[in-house]
């Protein structure tokens, strides 16, 4: 596995903190070149300075061609892991136009325009791998942030669509699924995420070495929190009693706000 990795070209978005600085870390330590991204440019360089790595700092949505110049031309490995959450409650409240619209933009078209970017070269050598930062929002659901679960659904629906359309050219793609994630973004999702994430919460580096293993088993779909294929599994096999109990946790926030 370190093989597929070793002096790789690696791009890692929102890599200033977090799981992205986490993944950025545990790429530079399997000898890879780590581009770190991030729109908190000394947050980036700080990274960087620490991995032996290269800071492009900006919008996600936008650094695919400076990161292919800091690395000398080609990107072997994209991380798109940069995403932003809410606590935007959904129908019967205010819309939070500002809330969709970004989410929209950095959870799912961050990921769609570094792909289209991508794609050609990598169809034209026959290689490459893009690392999707899901959520297991994207596989189940998450009470209290409509916004950031019905956009991880879309990153994870264009996670399996890359694999399912280009695996048989070389085109390697893993979906990374969490819970809650010791990270910034776990405060932002407020009191919601504090009665779902926070019990199980797990640290960045163990999402990082979970991704590793993956990469290792060639999986596609990378579950930190096992449990969360049960939860899966229990919802495919009958979804009206996952959203049963998915309106009991519901409630019993609504009941503690």
């Amino acid at each position: 596995m370190v093989e597929a990795v070793q002096d790789a070209g690696v791009v890692v978005t929102g890599a200033g903190g977090g799981i992205g600085a986490a993944l950025a870390r545990r790429f530079a330590a399997a000898g890879a070149r780590v581009v770190v991204n991030d729109l908190d440019a000394e947050k980036a360089k700080a990274v960087a300075a620490e991995i032996g790595g290269t800071a492009v700092p900006g919008d996600a949505c936008a650094i695919v061609a400076d990161a292919r110049d800091a690395l000398g031309g080609t990107v072997d490995v994209y991380c798109a892991n940069a995403g932003v959450a809410f606590e935007d409650a959904g129908a019967g409240e205010p819309l939070d136009e500002r809330a969709w619209a970004l989410s929209w933009d950095v959870n799912v078209m961050a990921h769609v325009r570094a792909a289209h970017a991508l794609l050609p070269g990598w169809l034209e050598r026959g290689s490459g791998r893009f690392v999707s930062t899901v959520s297991a929002a994207g596989l189940l659901t998450m009470i209290g942030a409509p916004s950031y679960a019905v956009t991880k659904h879309g990153a994870l629906a264009f996670a399996e669509w890359l694999s399912l359309t280009y695996r048989h050219r070389g085109i390697r793609v893993h979906a990374i699924c969490p819970q809650g994630v010791r990270t910034d973004m776990l405060a932002a999702t407020g009191s919601a995420g504090d009665l779902v994430l926070r019990p199980s919460a797990i640290e960045p580096d163990d999402v990082a070495e979970a991704l590793f293993r993956g990469i290792e088993e060639d999986r596609f779909l990378i579950l930190p929190h096992p449990e969360v294929a049960e939860y899966h599994q229990a919802r495919a096999a009958d979804p009206d009693r996952w959203l049963a109990g998915m309106n009991h946790l519901q409630r019993k926030w609504e009941a503690n706000r």
